[in-house]
């Protein structure tokens, strides 16, 4: 095994066993109905590195990543694979010959357990002469085994639509592992994932490294990479941009590589302007097991950040507040006037949205349009006397918030899933922004987004703020809460720990509250 250099950064992990070159894509090109998604792209993996794939929403990453997994043919260009040329038919014919892939959005069965979720198609089988039956017994053991590598408590029993979304990735990485695949594919591998669940998967990746695995790793979280990759290759609108050793470039230097323009600011200077107008009054809000006498003010011209660690109650009091999760006590008012909020239409009618960190089971409408999407919190608006959608109307207003937030798709027409992350996105907040909504929870709306299209989110916030629009960020990621809001709401076990001037705190203070360290705050009580 070969050890690190004394110069290796302290963290990082050891470089690549071996150069040998296993996949080569030369010249790669793909194209979809009005859009080019890969132009002549070249790629090429060796074995025991980690190749970070980078670039925009959009720039091909995944369409790329897919056509090497045999889910997309390529129109043209040539893949080689251990020195061979390959074309292969399916994933399943992937996966035989030795590639493996994490999808970023999780792909599998709910009501399957996670043992059979890991061995979908290839379960153990016994019986005599055909094995025709499912070996239980060893579909558990070795599912074990998976889980025991990650290092993670998850029975093989549990049914999946039982775990929480980090836990299912953890299941997809599970899944990967048990194919010792020679390539593993990670698409946003870390994006649900805690610091200790990363942790415990850079530990893998470590070994895989080490056992002449080739990884290829795609991540919008530019960071956590100096701890793994090897090399870097960046896309930018499907054109190979170019592949440094990710020893001999930096991350201001990738960012300006994916947007083709230098971000000195990760944030945008803020336009709005705090006020002391209240927009919205939580006092005793109480959901008994899940969060007790929470209280707060978001007010006219400012962001309000929820911050807290996982399993705080952040998201668990948003959706409360919109009514998809039932109240046992506690008062809400918008200005001087207390409102009931039994169901997401109660909400709804109050002006009250909530923009789900898991955009497309609680946000989009996948399979229908942009147009579609975007109108459908409003049909009314669009919708004649007799009841009837009129068309022209509803394009009309798809193409205002089209232009308005600067979608990138080539038709309002356009399937919701074949946009990019970023795109689908905003396609969630121009919903609510037609529906004319007033109070906007964004729960993660960067999450799995990239910098450039982080940004331009960054912007829409501050401009529904300065517009007297209310807004709530919920964030795991402190340096958004501190680059974006006003005031910062610290969660801790379902309870408000303090209420923060967010210019003057700091991600030290934040985590002293968020741990449990700090006395709770008295509902809408500023800290400091």
């Amino acid at each position: 095994m070969q050890q690190a250099s004394l110069g290796t950064a302290p963290g990082r992990f050891p470089p690549a066993v071996a150069a040998t070159e296993l996949l080569r894509l030369d010249s790669i090109t793909k194209r979809f109905p009005g859009v080019l998604a890969l132009d002549g792209v070249g790629f090429d993996l060796r074995r025991g590195e980690v190749h970070a794939l980078c670039g925009e929403n959009g720039a091909g990453k995944s369409t790329l990543m897919k056509i090497i997994s045999g889910q997309y043919q390529p129109d043209e260009g040539s893949i080689t694979y251990k020195g061979e040329v390959r074309r292969f038919a399916s994933s399943l014919d992937a996966e035989r010959a030795g590639i493996a892939i994490i999808h970023q959005e999780l792909n599998l069965v709910p009501h399957l357990s996670v043992a059979e979720n890991i061995f979908l198609a290839r379960e153990p089988k016994r019986g005599w002469p055909s094995k025709f039956f499912v070996d239980r017994s060893a579909l558990r053991r070795q599912a074990q085994a998976c889980l025991d590598r990650l290092g993670v408590d998850i029975r093989p029993d549990a049914l999946v639509k039982s775990l929480s979304v980090a836990q299912c990735q953890m299941v997809e990485i599970a899944k990967a592992l048990s194919l010792n695949a020679e390539i593993v594919i990670m698409d946003e591998p870390t994006s649900s994932l805690t610091e200790s669940e990363t942790a415990l998967l850079f530990q893998v990746i470590r070994e895989l490294k080490e056992q002449g695995v080739g990884i290829v790793y795609i991540s919008h979280r530019l960071d956590e990479m100096a701890l793994i990759v090897d090399r870097v290759t960046v896309l930018r609108d499907g054109r190979f941009v170019d592949t440094r050793s990710f020893a001999d470039t930096c991350v201001d230097e990738i960012v300006a590589r994916m947007v083709g323009r230098s971000l000195d600011d990760k944030f945008p200077e803020r336009t709005s302007i705090p006020t002391s107008e209240v927009l919205m009054e939580v006092r005793g809000l109480t959901r008994r097991g899940v969060f007790h006498d929470v209280g707060f003010e978001l007010r006219r011209g400012e962001i309000l950040g929820f911050a807290g660690l996982m399993g705080a109650g952040r998201t668990e009091v948003a959706r409360a507040i919109f009514g998809a999760d039932p109240l046992d006590a506690g008062t809400i008012r918008l200005g001087e006037r207390a409102i009931t909020v039994k169901t997401p239409r109660d909400a709804i009618a109050h002006g009250i949205a909530y923009l789900s960190e898991d955009r497309k089971s609680h946000g989009l409408a996948v399979k229908m349009s942009v147009t579609q999407n975007l109108t459908l919190a409003n049909m009314g608006a669009v919708s004649n006397a007799l009841g009837f959608i009129d068309r022209k109307a509803e394009e009309q207003a798809a193409w205002r918030y089209i232009q308005m937030l600067s979608i990138r798709t080539p038709s309002p027409h356009q399937v919701a899933r074949l946009l990019s992350g970023g795109n689908q996105q905003k396609i969630v907040i121009a919903k609510w922004l037609f529906r004319q909504s007033r109070i906007l929870f964004f729960d993660e709306p960067t999450r799995g987004i990239d910098v450039g299209a982080k940004f331009a989110i960054y912007q829409l916030l501050d401009r529904l703020a300065a517009e007297g629009i209310g807004v709530v960020l919920i964030s795991s990621e402190l340096p958004e809460i501190l680059g974006l809001t006003d005031r910062v709401a610290v969660f801790h076990e379902g309870r408000i720990t303090a209420v923060l001037n967010t210019r003057e705190t700091s991600q030290e203070e934040i985590m002293h509250f968020a741990s449990g360290h700090g006395r709770p705050a008295a509902p809408g009580a500023e800290t400091t």
